[in-house]
């Protein structure tokens, strides 16, 4: 039966081709911009050639964002006529749509029952010719000795010239469907099946009119992995210098060849919205009322209401609410620019020349790559972006949350550039030796951060607290004694600085909204969370800080009524007879 259907499909004829006329146009990718929020711009540069067409191929989960967001212009007198694409109509519905249905899998004999009427060429083994009567199983019982078996046997009922003939399935070698629609139909229904199982690639072809030489101009939006940022920082006698670098994906099926590449650091709103799958309104079905049968009523028992005011309600109706969603970017794209100077400092890290300018696009922040760049397919690379001096001020910071006796060496990094700098690790090189890591939030010009890499062992805090408190007032109004308390709560860190060079320690003391601070005067700088002094110490000594907060926290007491109990007294006092 098998080696029948392979037959069939032998036979129904070959695919029917496409129309022709236009010629295949190639626009190679060349520009790409890449955003932070993991969606990527693509841009299709060329000429076209009279009547073109330009073929470009997508995964099926990229076809949503293609379709949304699909720019196509045909320059120079031309014309865009449409953009076609394979259907993404679900399978069944499809299949259901052509004269023979292979939805459900049909076997061969449900396969040729739908062929009932149709003209077919058998040879079993001679050549019959005749039209599909319909077909019938058979079913027959051996016995063999105390074993019985059913056998089912398909019946071919065939009209031909020489009357009805019955043709067991069995016998039959081949089948060929003498009406070219009919074969047509099936052949499409098959192609359709083996189309469904490329879930991988969707053509999308894209057909320009004109005539003469023309520039084309093709750009989309579609799912791109995140571009990432990485710092090294190398502290030194000299100026610190930053350097950053880019790390950038081509997961496409396309090469970037001679392309010109943008990064943009920001959170443009985006969504995908399902326009690939056809979509389908359920209707009513109504009957002509002229048609329509009157259909017997069953009346109730009636009640009579002697409240004529009673109010009636009619049936509770269903609300439905839409959301709608909607966002996008905007902004101009940054022409290329030429490469930044790298700065030379002397230190281990200068000699990279970095490769993008920086400036804002809208509320975004861009980096364009100064000259256009290859990467192959599915192939990553690290660009620089950043190569210059900063200004850093290396520190030892501690919190008793994070390390309890020691503190971590870190530092005071300002954004004096005129560049943001995204998220991303620090690797930190301390006198041309590797510190340690760190990381760094976003980081805009004028910004002052704070970055720690590694456990300062050469210092030691003691952190030691007290608590004490006094009334501060107190009060009575109607019976109720208020008592206002004072909390001085006071702790004290002792630093001991065993290296041979002086440190610049940063004490993180966590902050409390309902207490207020007495001492020290002034602090470095607050955060929500806490508060940062500064600790100056020199080589083999030791330091204090106190740090002194008060709060007021108030109690009250319920004491005794005197002047009510005086006045049931003397009611009581009152009732008593002593005469």
């Amino acid at each position: 039966m098998k080696r029948l259907i392979l037959t069939i499909m032998l036979l129904a004829g070959p695919a029917v081709a496409t129309a022709v006329g236009a010629a295949e146009a190639q626009l190679p990718v060349s520009r790409v911009v890449l955003f932070s929020s993991g969606v990527g711009y693509f841009e299709h540069r060329g000429s076209v050639e009279g009547d073109a067409v330009v073929r470009l191929a997508f995964t099926a989960d990229q076809m949503n964002d293609v379709l949304k967001s699909m720019i196509v212009m045909d320059l120079d007198g031309g014309s865009v006529t449409n953009v076609n694409y394979a259907s993404q109509d679900p399978l069944i519905r499809a299949l259901k749509s052509f004269s023979i249905d292979l939805s459900g899998n049909p076997d061969l004999g449900e396969l040729l029952g739908q062929l009932r009427g149709a003209e077919v060429l058998v040879k079993a083994p001679e050549a019959i010719r005749g039209t599909i009567l319909g077909v019938e199983r058979q079913h027959k019982i051996i016995t063999h000795g105390q074993t019985t078996t059913t056998i089912t046997e398909v019946i071919l009922n065939l009209l031909t010239d020489e009357g009805i003939q019955s043709l067991p399935m069995s016998s039959v070698q081949s089948l060929n469907l003498t009406d070219a629609k009919l074969a047509d139909e099936l052949h499409k229904a098959l192609e359709l099946i083996l189309a469904s199982h490329d879930t991988q690639r969707k053509a999308v072809e894209v057909h320009f009119a004109g005539s003469g030489a023309r520039r084309a101009h093709i750009g989309y939006i579609v799912e791109t992995p995140v571009w990432k940022t990485s710092y090294r920082l190398a502290l030194g006698e000299d100026k610190p210098l930053l350097q950053g670098w880019a790390i950038v994906e081509n997961t496409t099926d396309t090469d970037w060849t001679d392309v010109r590449l943008s990064l943009v650091s920001g959170r443009p709103i985006s969504f995908i919205q399902d326009l690939y799958t056809p979509f389908y309104m359920p209707r009513p079905t109504v009957v002509p009322e002229r048609y329509a049968s009157l259909r017997p009523r069953v009346h109730r028992e009636g009640m009579k209401m002697e409240d004529k005011g009673a109010p009636t309600s009619g049936p509770r109706g269903v609300e439905s609410r839409i959301t709608s969603t909607g966002g996008g970017w905007s902004g101009r794209l940054a022409p290329a620019a030429e490469a930044i100077d790298s700065l030379a400092g002397g230190v281990s890290l200068a000699g990279v020349r970095p490769v993008a300018s920086a400036e804002k696009v809208g509320e975004l922040f861009q980096f364009t790559i100064g000259q256009p760049i290859d990467l192959p397919r599915r192939q990553s690379a690290m660009l620089p972006i950043v190569n210059t001096a900063i200004e850093a001020e290396k520190v030892s910071i501690y919190n008793a949350s994070v390390q309890a006796k020691h503190p971590l060496n870190g530092a005071y990094l300002t954004n004096d550039t005129d560049q943001k700098m995204p998220a991303g690790p620090i690797t930190v090189f301390d006198d041309g030796a590797y510190g340690g890591d760190a990381q760094l939030d976003d980081f805009v010009p004028g910004d002052k951060r704070l970055i720690s890499y590694a456990i300062d062992l050469d210092v030691t805090v003691d952190a030691s607290g007290k608590r004490q408190q006094r009334i501060s007032s107190g009060r009575i109004v109607r019976g109720v004694l208020q008592i206002d308390r004072l909390v001085t709560y006071r702790q004290n860190y002792v630093i001991k600085n065993k290296a041979d060079q002086a440190r610049q320690v940063i004490v993180e003391h966590p902050f409390a909204a309902n207490r207020k601070l007495r001492e020290p005067a002034e602090h470095e700088e607050k955060t929500p969370a806490l508060y940062r002094f500064r600790v100056a110490v020199g080589a083999s000594e030791t330091e204090h800080l106190a740090v002194v907060e008060d709060e007021t926290v108030a109690q009250t007491i319920a004491i005794l009524n005197i002047e009510r109990q005086r006045k049931e007294l003397a009611d009581y006092l009152g009732d008593l007879d002593v005469s």
